[in-house]
């Protein structure tokens, strides 16, 4: 039998001291397994954000799915849910943001179930499908059949893109063999002019331009693919030549896009960010540098935005601090530092992005933590964002609306704010939501400036959806060849997404700006006229 040797001393004074290390000892290690704990917890957070990243919806609000049981048996259902209904929903939260047991549904919309019709502005062919005469007859005494309706069937028809050649035909007239003529020394020949073009001596007309650049610009078709799709009609343009057709036309309307910066600067609200293109061949610098496109949306006219799109190597302040010069007002971006030296500069009003707050708590969201700091946040996020579509729905007059909207969100705001200041105390500095709370609680002055102001709403989204119409071009033709190329595609952007933002058609837009540009290229007063902030669709219908 073994017996355990005991090598306590007998001293009562050395037992207590030996308690007392041991204590300590302990001590360590309980620290040490709080560490552990806390670096694990940090750890399962970040792996379940990557998880959201590879697999989870990419969506950041909250859905009545993930309020109740969560997205465990719906994918498919989740997906028609989202194209097909709209709904709205909250829920009650008590003064600790904790979720009640009952949810009340404001509203619950679903769009007409079955296909859309056939718009009327598309032509018809007609063809009639008859019986033959024999078939028409009555079988019994041989007279036809009287017609007593028709059933029209309707199916859609396309025919590819087709190409034509619009021949200019000039006529020249020679001199008039009269006396006086001769005597007043007319002219010998006299040819009618034609019309001015976009670009003199190009094959390509105005309809080719358009269609090119609407193709890449609002499609995300590269050069290269068109180029493809022009062989197949045994058509040879190169990429290079399409290229060259939209530098030469950028380059053909910088008076242009001196009066439309004018214009977006001329209103009391801009909203700007910024996102990465890779150049190729820029001066001094390597090829796998990152440069920058730069995106502005001003509001010359209420509901009636300009979009531009601005190309520079750098990131640096010194960027909007250029463009924004001579602005005063509102500038509402995210929480990039950059923006800093302009609103000093410039004593503009800075206004910061809900939506950028809300990304950090989804960072921190875990579906299956209902009681979790992110989970609360995100609540009290999606009910400003509630009052705020309710609002908007009643169409109030401005002064109206912006007292009401106070008066409502105001309480939920000072509520959200003190659980934010609560939550920075208890969570563990290190951890997702607590970098959330922190990027919340600095940004909260310029969060809440929406309130002051209609036009403005408590997001930069707008602006972003802009950005991402970019970044999906950008995963076509990855990089431009030189900051030339570069400058051009942020010019087309420019015309293209301003045309989407005031809901024109982007292709008859630029078939109608290049129509009429060649004859008022000098005309600041007549150019501002061709922004798409003072057209309609009815003014760019493309009639011949």
């Amino acid at each position: 039998m073994n017996t355990k040797n005991h090598t306590l001393p007998n001293d009562i004074q050395a037992l207590q001291t030996l308690v007392i290390e041991k204590d300590r000892e302990l001590e360590k290690y309980k620290q040490k397994n709080e560490d552990l704990e806390i670096d694990r917890e940090n750890l399962a957070s970040k792996v379940s954000y990557l998880q959201k990243l590879l697999f989870g919806r990419k969506s950041e609000k909250l859905t009545p799915e993930d309020i109740h049981q969560g997205r465990l048996f719906n994918e498919a259902e989740t997906y028609v849910n989202e194209s097909n209904d709209t709904q709205e929903y909250d829920e009650q939260v008590n003064e600790t943001g904790d979720d009640k047991d009952t949810a009340v549904v404001k509203s619950y919309s679903r769009k007409k179930k079955g296909r859309k019709p056939i718009p009327d502005d598309i032509p018809r062919v007609k063809k009639v499908h008859d019986l033959t005469e024999e078939e028409k007859r009555c079988a019994c005494c041989g007279e036809p059949r009287p017609l007593i309706s028709e059933d029209v069937r309707e199916e859609l028809e396309i025919i590819p893109a087709k190409l034509f050649v619009r021949q200019n035909i000039h006529l020249t007239y020679g001199p008039c063999k009269c006396k006086d003529s001769i005597e007043n020394l007319e002219p010998g020949a006299i040819t009618a002019p034609g019309p001015k073009r976009m670009l003199p001596g190009s094959i390509a007309g105005v309809g080719l331009l358009s269609y090119v650049l609407t193709s890449k610009f609002c499609d995300a078709i590269p050069f290269y693919r068109q180029s493809k799709i022009f062989t197949r009609a045994n058509i040879d343009i190169s990429r290079a030549t399409m290229c060259n057709w939209m530098m030469t036309a950028s380059e053909k309307m910088d008076i242009l896009f001196d009066v439309m910066k004018e214009t977006l600067k001329s209103g009391e609200f801009i909203r700007m960010d910024e996102t990465t293109v890779q150049v190729l061949n820029e001066e001094n610098r390597n090829a796998g540098s990152k440069s920058y496109m730069w995106v502005a949306t001003g509001y010359p006219a209420r509901g009636h935005p300009l979009v531009m799109y601005e190309y520079h190597p750098t990131r640096a302040g010194h960027v909007p601090l250029e463009f924004l010069k001579g602005y005063k007002g509102y500038l509402q971006t995210d929480g990039y530092a950059g923006y800093n030296a302009s609103v000093a500069e410039h004593d503009l009003v800075h206004v910061g992005c809900m939506a950028h707050a809300r990304r950090e708590f989804h960072k921190a969201y875990n579906p299956k933590h209902k009681k979790s700091y992110a989970y609360k946040a995100l609540r009290y996020i999606q009910k400003i964002y509630d009052i705020e579509t309710d609002l908007r729905a009643k169409n109030l007059p401005d002064d109206l609306f912006v007292e009401k909207r106070r008066e409502v969100v105001t309480p939920l705001l000072d509520e959200f704010h003190a659980f934010l200041v609560e939550a920075k105390d208890v969570l563990v500095p290190s951890s997702l939501a607590a970098k959330a709370v922190n990027y919340t609680l600095n940004e909260w002055k310029k969060l809440i400036r929406y309130l002051d102001l209609a036009c403005i709403t408590p997001d930069n989204n707008e602006i972003e959806r802009s950005v991402k119409s970019f970044v999906i071009g950008r995963k076509n033709w990855l990089f431009s060849n030189t900051p030339r190329g570069a400058n051009a595609s942020a010019r087309m952007f420019s015309l293209i997404e301003s045309a989407k933002a005031n809901k024109l058609n982007p292709h008859n837009y630029l078939y109608y700006l290049f129509t009429k540009l060649p004859y008022v290229c000098d005309n600041r007063d007549e150019l501002k006229k061709l922004l798409p902030c003072f057209l309609s669709e009815e003014d760019i219908k493309i009639s011949d």
